[in-house]
């Protein structure tokens, strides 16, 4: 089964936890991560400010398989404070997108 992540990055904090949890079940040399939380603004757009963080996996994330195999949540979802953070089944990732439509939504696939 193939698996995508979802983030439902209009309700992130910024607090930087799944990066941290990301980076230590990895083991991951400084200056290295599977996902980093990226701050966008503030900046005005259309008449209204907007600031937003949004966790962005890298290339080395690779959903926490080995986790997931042991029917554990990855690492960044399980640690993620605001709980914006899903790794789902492809085949459930548009009805969940439906779902969650009044927020800001990414999806990533590996």
């Amino acid at each position: 089964m193939k698996y995508g992540m979802l983030v439902n990055y209009g309700l992130c904090i910024g607090c930087q936890s799944c990066e941290i949890s990301c980076v230590k079940e990895k083991n991951l040399p400084e200056g290295e991560w599977g996902i980093k939380v990226e701050q966008i603004g503030p900046e005005k757009l259309g008449g209204k400010w907007e600031w937003d963080y949004v966790p962005v996996p890298s290339s080395l994330c690779d959903l926490c398989e080995e986790r997931m195999r042991q029917g554990k949540q990855p690492s960044c979802q399980l640690h993620c404070l605001a709980k914006v953070i899903e790794v789902l089944p492809l085949d459930e990732m548009s009805k969940r997108m439906q779902e969650i439509s009044d927020h800001k939504v990414a999806c990533y696939l590996p």
